[in-house]
């Protein structure tokens, strides 16, 4: 079938975005996984697809593939590009909108100088709901955080555990420019204390308000950038007292901005989303 799509990105964390809503969509994993392929169709981290609103206040569906074509909860980075994509398309009017995930709702708004913050709800931290099998481990503490143990490529490294509707499992490293991205991230991507698999987060402390950060992302390997990593990473540096609000995050792809005022309280993520170009194409 001929397919519509939007390419777009995210501090380099790139999308193929569909409006679901003029066109029928109905594929398989295999087919999200073709046009997530970089060399057989159009190329993309994750696909995010635009849905009729599933009830009353709530603006749009929203749905993401991962490029090994498995849906998946959320994604921050793909949150700003969902606004500018129904702005842009004139699917709305609004500026700010609510959005259902699988994980739950989002606030999305275009701000005046035209970067996009994002209400992404407060993250989880027990760890049985983001979720992470604790069972037999023992914690360090640091500041408000537990930091569990797991032995990834016989060494033990301590992780902080957050979900930002989908689960994370961040790490402080000395530099991310040398830190065991490649060969760490799909161990603990796979790591069965998680059963949901995770993403695994590699942080940097450059200051109390700046971190560098690399992500190795569930069903996509490295990204250019991690909004929900950006986000679970800020709070597990906010919470073991090496951070404080807001946090600059730079990635390779460029810079977001989180904020969060601690537990119970939603995290803010700010950044630009850029449309790279429109196209069609027939997927078999």
């Amino acid at each position: 079938m001929k397919l519509k799509f939007t390419k777009m990105h995210g501090a380099g964390n790139d999308f193929v975005v569909i409006d679901a809503i003029n066109q029928a969509i109905s594929f398989t994993p295999a087919q999200w996984k073709l046009l997530a392929d970089r060399r057989f169709g159009v190329g993309a981290d994750q696909i995010l697809v635009v849905e009729q609103s599933p009830s009353e206040g709530i603006d749009f569906r929203y749905r993401i593939y991962n490029a090994d074509g498995g849906e998946v909860e959320q994604c921050g980075n793909g949150s700003r590009a969902f606004v500018r994509f129904v702005i842009d398309k004139k699917l709305t009017a609004k500026t700010a909108i609510r959005v259902e995930t699988m994980s739950g709702v989002i606030e999305p708004r275009l701000e005046a100088d035209g970067s996009i913050t994002v209400n992404m709800g407060a993250p989880v931290l027990l760890p049985a709901d983001v979720p992470f099998d604790a069972t037999g481990l023992t914690a360090t503490t640091q500041g408000r955080d537990a930091l569990w143990p797991l032995e990834i490529n016989g060494q033990t490294i301590l992780f902080s555990t957050v979900s930002m509707g989908n689960p994370h499992a961040v790490q402080v490293v000395g530099n991310t420019s040398t830190a065991a991205v490649a060969t760490d991230g799909p161990v603990i991507e796979h790591h069965p204390r998680f059963p949901r698999r995770v993403n695994a987060g590699f942080m940097q402390i450059v200051s109390p308000q700046h971190i560098r950060l690399r992500v190795f992302e569930r069903g996509a390997g490295e990204t250019l950038a991690c909004g929900t990593g950006a986000c679970a990473a800020a709070v597990a540096g906010i919470r073991r007292g090496l951070l404080e609000s807001p946090v600059r995050v730079s990635m390779q792809g460029g810079e977001l901005s989180i904020a969060w005022q601690g537990e119970g309280q939603p995290v803010y993520l700010s950044g630009p989303a850029v449309t790279v170009f429109d196209g069609e194409i027939d997927i078999i």
